[in-house]
């Protein structure tokens, strides 16, 4: 893809700068923030613009609000720690549009900062509104759009602002989202290994078509390996399995044998006759390497880590998106988290973390900080890694 430009290409400094980040962010029960991951990731690409003299103004989305005011969904309690973070004032505007907005943004200095109210409180946010959109731009004089994990979206403030404003650039969250997820899998250090994980196969089907063209070895585990073992005709017992989905694991099967890809996928299995989610409890697990009648498979054996962990020790480059077992239960955690530590001990490989809840496994695993990149997009990571056309980054110029 031709190169994106970002906000190192154009001079922003006295210009009132519309930057969309993705400030989605948990609370805890009393409305505080709880993982401040997103807003600290908004970091370099504001202090760059505030560096410059840049009038920064904040949009994002938060939560499903459904097109109008509800408080529970306010960016407000955001302000306080993006603040911390930046270790200045940041402004508030009650609206994302019009009088309150426009008010706020005329009072900004050069080097200011302020954060507009939910995008997502108008309806016309999601259905990308022409309209809405040119209200938005009204406050501008530039875009850069930040926000890599709603870039999989056509709405008003990722990509419809764009058509309205001169200026239309990245920032470095979604340079680096490039990078990594597009040069890095594109033009891979070889060996390239992707480990794939998760329940579907459904969800993941176009990922693993894209990159039977590109990886030497593919890794697959979690419930959607069962999926592939009942292609292959073994037994998976009562485990998650889509049945109507074997053909195309077939078809995932006969590509990476003509194409000369290792499609590995688990040898042993931890098996219980009783998951209980209601309590994240299991019942007694059983390390088998045929599924019998009566049990679900909840995580990858040991035979399996040792088989997946030595593929992944040899690679040059690894992608990761999707657990291997319910590694929220921590009994079925091991496979995950061994994936996890295997990953982060190869230092002498490029090692992508590809989103969704590889990123929640990384974190509560603690190898976190070991890894090369992680992306903080879910949907956004997987739509780009099977090819498809982003519109938040279609949006953008070109160098």
């Amino acid at each position: 893809m031709a190169k994106i430009k970002t906000v190192n290409d154009v001079n922003l400094a006295g210009k009132r700068v519309f930057v969309r980040v993705d400030y989605n962010v948990p609370f805890d029960e009393k409305g505080n923030v709880s993982d401040d991951t997103r807003v600290a990731a908004s970091l370099p690409t504001l202090r760059h613009l505030i560096d410059q003299g840049a009038k920064v103004i904040l949009a994002s989305h938060l939560g499903r609000p459904k097109g109008k005011v509800d408080l529970k969904y306010s960016l407000k309690p955001v302000v306080p720690v993006l603040e911390k973070l930046l270790g200045k004032p940041v402004a508030f505007a009650e609206d994302c549009v019009g009088p309150k907005a426009e008010a706020a943004v005329a009072a900004l200095k050069n080097g200011d900062v302020l954060l507009l109210e939910n995008v997502r409180f108008h309806a016309e946010e999601e259905k990308n509104d022409p309209a809405f959109a040119a209200q938005l731009a009204k406050l501008a004089d530039a875009f850069v759009n930040d926000a890599f994990g709603s870039a999989h979206r056509a709405h008003a403030s990722t990509a419809g602002i764009a058509k309205d404003l001169p200026i239309s650039v990245a920032g470095f969250l979604i340079e680096r989202e490039l990078k990594f997820l597009g040069d890095a899998t594109a033009n891979p250090k070889r060996p390239f290994v992707a480990i794939l994980g998760g329940a579907k196969v459904s969800d993941k089907i176009q990922v693993i078509d894209s990159l039977l063209d590109k990886c030497d070895a593919l890794i697959i585990g979690g419930a959607m390996a069962y999926t592939f073992l009942l292609a292959l005709g073994q037994p998976t017992g009562s485990s998650l399995t889509e049945p109507d989905k074997v053909d195309l694991a077939k078809s995932a099967l006969s590509k990476a044998k003509a194409k000369g890809v290792k499609l590995l996928l688990p040898v042993d299995h931890l098996v219980t006759d009783k998951v209980d989610f209601a309590t994240m409890t299991v019942g007694e697990l059983t390390d088998v390497e045929t599924i019998p009648a009566g049990t679900q498979g909840v995580d990858i054996g040991p035979k399996s880590i040792a088989l997946f962990a030595a593929e992944v020790s040899a690679a040059k480059t690894v992608l990761w998106n999707g657990p291997m077992g319910i590694f929220e239960i921590k009994s079925c955690s091991k496979g995950t988290f061994a994936i996890a530590e295997a990953v982060a001990k190869n230092q002498g490989a490029i090692s992508i973390i590809g989103g969704g809840d590889s990123v929640k496994a990384i974190k509560k695993s603690g190898f976190s900080k070991q890894v090369s990149f992680i992306s903080t997009g879910g949907g956004a990571s997987l739509e780009f890694l099977e090819g498809k056309v982003l519109p938040g980054v279609a949006v953008l110029q070109t160098v």
